[in-house]
């Protein structure tokens, strides 16, 4: 990617930030100036570590434009995706973030990825400043747990068919965008299960 292209895109994430709080707060002119006074993009190659596991996760990331991958290693060293971050969404460990305590996850970027970097200093600055600034945390920290909440129950209540289709539904694209063996660890499947679920939508769904 060019210079002149991340730096297009660096501008367009903050624009993308501002657009993504009026969704849950309102926010006046100059608390948009004090914000992105605050506020800088940061450009992460593909494949890049945002955070190791068992590392403090002091940050909070805004996907600005790529893609993102929230994953762990279990006890034989085999990695498992807990979640996919897309454009328009934030990637953390909120425990770690807001503990202080090692984080259980990695954070790495599948593709080339612009971010808004929010450390909890900023946080805590936005929250005294903002007339809405604890409202909008609280309502994007009870996002992030409603869809910890989905996941949890998708494992345990839903079939791999169902978690698949709800998937497609949640990350449209996804599928286009990263290797199948990923769709497969975020399923909590193997590959060869993959294959046969996008074989069986294919049969019923030959035009789809």
């Amino acid at each position: 990617m060019k210079a002149k292209e991340i730096e297009i895109l660096k501008n367009n994430g903050i624009d993308t930030l501002y657009r993504l709080i009026l969704r849950y707060v309102p926010i006046s002119d100059d608390e948009w100036k004090y914000c992105e006074s605050k506020f800088s993009s940061s450009y992460f190659p593909k494949k890049t570590m945002l955070l190791d596991q068992n590392e403090v996760c002091d940050k909070i990331f805004f996907i600005a434009s790529g893609l993102l991958r929230i994953y762990f290693s279990d006890e034989r060293g085999e990695e498992k995706i807990f979640h996919f971050c897309m454009e328009d969404t934030f990637a953390t460990d909120y425990e770690s973030f807001l503990k202080n305590v090692p984080s259980n996850f990695s954070i790495q970027a599948l593709e080339d990825s612009v971010v808004i970097i929010i450390t909890l200093e900023m946080l805590q600055s936005l929250y005294a400043t903002l007339r809405n600034g604890e409202k909008l945390g609280r309502l994007i920290t009870e996002d992030y747990f409603f869809m910890l909440n989905e996941k949890i129950k998708a494992f345990y209540m839903h079939s791999p068919m169902e978690r698949y289709k709800a998937m497609n539904i949640q990350f449209p694209g996804l599928i286009q965008r990263v290797p199948q063996y990923y769709i497969a660890s975020y399923l909590n499947i193997s590959p060869v299960h993959l294959s046969r679920l996008k074989y069986t939508l294919k049969k019923k769904h030959p035009n789809g």
